[in-house]
């Protein structure tokens, strides 16, 4: 009799077929995370399901598997312009990414097409890919896929095409929410055949998720999962391999510190977030200005054409930093990051909570650090409650030097960068006027490394 270790894929209640256990191999999984084991069977016992997980859970495979399970199963063969699934999911980069996961076992595969629509790129270019190759699997960002739908005129009969639609999947939720899809989620919704399996994935329950699961969902699973070792009464939304810190420091001491850091740990991977697109094109330049012998690259949801070639180049990398704002912060899956870093708390909890989980990823070690003016100390404790997201203090670097004269400098004697500069400085202050009552605390900060 075979032995079948507990928590390995041939553990599942429903059999795989040999070459996705194959891909599984090749991607080096041997073993599903909780929501994958908690999902998968549902999915193939024809539910709809509605799963909240922690990020970096593995919940790009949880879709991925039940998809290709199911039109394997499929009594009539797809034919080359049927879609059997959709994936829609809120930026080009997750976009990317599952498309890249997918590919990994649609080689195994080759009876299926797959297809990526995502903004940035020419639709016309789209419809005449679709046109040549068909499209099975579809992974798309809601904005394009709406967009597909109005080219008949094209050639490219999509209501038509989603007839045959088993499996739709909504990967980040809340987020497609968040950035106001749910207009475009809603229109496309009217196109699917009710006779469906939905999933729907969200690191966070809110009620706006809710009535999407009413909507689009038939009598869902729910589907809650904790990482293992976390107590039934926690709610914590953080890898628990995750260490997590902050650093109070004087609004003249904050760039110091940062650049400080960042000097010490040069043959690490990280990520850097701020507020705003311009704030990360102005301290981009300062980065990389101030921090020698380590690429530096820039991204934000501004960049139109250069985002993806950005992104991968990033994630080949081997050490490195990436300034970026939220448009990173939600599903993004880049290998071996050791620090998330945060110039300045987000607006929302949440927010800082999706930040923090760019590292730390299914099993993995990272740690991240925010900085804090000594007015916002009580953000710490915010989070514990809020969020059950408990943060080590970090003591300030010693002998950090100043660097704010030599930035006003290069600013001042730099046309670009200057304008970077104002532009960083009005974006910063309409971002935090929405949501921050102590804005006089963060203009302050601003005008320390300013050339204002």
């Amino acid at each position: 009799m075979e032995h079948v270790t507990e928590g390995s894929w041939e553990s599942l209640p429903v059999r795989l077929h040999p070459r996705v256990l194959g891909a599984l191999r090749e991607l080096g999984f041997p073993y599903m995370t909780p929501v994958q084991s908690a999902t998968i069977p549902l999915f193939m016992k024809n539910k709809d399901v509605a799963a909240e997980a922690v990020t970096g859970s593995g919940k790009t495979l949880a879709f991925v598997i039940p998809i290709l399970e199911i039109l394997l199963r499929r009594e009539e063969k797809l034919k080359k312009y049927q879609v059997g699934a959709l994936i829609i999911t809120p930026t080009r980069e997750l976009a990317i990414q599952i498309d890249e996961v997918l590919a990994h076992f649609t080689k195994h595969f080759p009876q299926f097409s797959q297809i990526l629509w995502i903004g940035g790129r020419n639709p016309g270019e789209d419809v005449a890919k679709f046109k040549e190759q068909g499209g099975n699997i579809i992974v798309a960002t809601p904005g394009r896929l709406e967009d597909m739908f109005r080219r008949k005129a094209e050639g490219l009969a999509l209501a038509s095409c989603v007839r045959s639609l088993d499996v739709l999947v909504l990967d980040e939720a809340d987020r497609l929410l968040d950035m106001g899809f749910e207009a475009s989620i809603n229109t496309i919704l009217e196109f699917l055949p009710k006779q469906r399996r939905t999933g729907l994935f969200s690191a966070t329950q809110t009620q706006e998720v809710e009535s999407l699961v009413r909507a689009g969902l038939r009598n869902p699973v729910r589907i809650s999962v904790k990482e293992k070792g976390v107590a039934a009464s926690s709610t914590q939304k953080t890898p628990s391999r995750l260490e997590n810190y902050y650093m109070v420091c004087k609004a003249d001491e904050k760039f110091n510190q940062l650049v400080h850091f960042l000097r010490n740990h040069k043959q690490e991977k990280h990520l850097v977030f701020f507020s705003t697109c311009a704030c990360v094109e102005y301290y981009g330049k300062a980065l990389e200005a101030l921090v020698k012998g380590v690429q530096i690259m820039c991204i934000h949801g501004k960049m139109k054409h250069k985002r993806d070639k950005i992104f991968m180049g990033f994630r080949r990398l081997q050490s490195g930093i990436l300034v970026c704002t939220d448009v990173m912060a939600r599903g993004i899956d880049i290998p071996e990051v050791n620090w998330v870093l945060q110039y300045d708390p987000p607006s929302s909890a949440s927010a800082f909570v999706h930040r923090c989980g760019r590292t730390a990823r299914i099993g993995h070690g990272g740690s991240a650090l925010v900085f804090l003016l000594p007015m916002e100390e009580s953000y710490v404790s915010f989070l514990e409650i809020n969020q059950k997201c408990p943060l080590q203090e970090m003591k300030l670097q010693k002998n950090t030097g100043d660097l704010l004269p030599k930035l006003k400098s290069m600013a001042l004697s730099d046309r670009a960068m200057f304008e970077k500069g104002m532009k960083a400085f009005v974006s910063y202050v309409q971002a935090y006027a929405k949501h921050e009552c102590n804005l006089i605390f963060r203009i302050k900060v601003l005008l320390e490394d300013l050339p204002c």
